[in-house]
């Protein structure tokens, strides 16, 4: 999200940008005067308070995502989750509550990681590469040949999270 701007003048308020179809980026937003064209140059403004904030919550996701399976086992993988600004969700399955002290140990484990403020490493490779170096898939979704790998947290040389995923992050947890 963020401002568009013409250099005729005409603004466009970003309200949401998608990704189809490979490296087409869909942007919606509303138009505050004048209208745009086809072949119009647009400079683009992110938002960067929000950007910043969504870079943190979704780079918590992973460290979660690895603390809950650490805690609860390796059947725990993401089903959903909502990235926002200001907060996280994140959905798995498990087949009885969390107990409160399970729930105080993944905590634990997140902000252990973060305190650590390790630095956060990406590297391409094939998904066959990728999956046998230790990344965590979602195998609902479908790869290309070339995925991005993002490991973080823990000790130096000693990931906490591998995950595939082509996400923005932070660049220290």
């Amino acid at each position: 999200s963020g401002v568009m701007f013409t250099i005729d003048g005409v603004e466009v308020a970003v309200s949401d940008t998608q990704k189809h179809l490979g490296d087409v980026h869909a942007h919606a937003g509303t138009v505050r005067g004048g209208a745009l064209n086809v072949g119009d140059v647009v400079e683009l403004r992110i938002d960067a308070e929000r950007r910043l904030g969504l870079r943190s919550h979704h780079s918590a996701t992973h460290l979660m995502h690895a603390a809950l399976r650490r805690a609860l086992g390796d059947h725990v993988v993401q089903k959903g989750s909502l990235v926002a600004p200001d907060r996280l969700r994140f959905d798995f399955p498990h087949p009885k509550p969390v107990s409160p002290e399970e729930l105080q140990a993944i905590e634990a484990d997140v902000n252990l990681n973060i305190r650590r403020n390790a630095g956060v490493g990406t590297v391409l490779m094939s998904p066959d590469e990728a999956v046998g170096n230790g990344a965590l898939a979602l195998f609902g979704e479908k790869y290309g040949e070339e995925v991005r790998v993002v490991r973080m947290g823990g000790e130096e040389g000693t990931p906490k999270s591998v995950e595939l995923c082509g996400g923005t992050h932070v660049n220290r947890v």
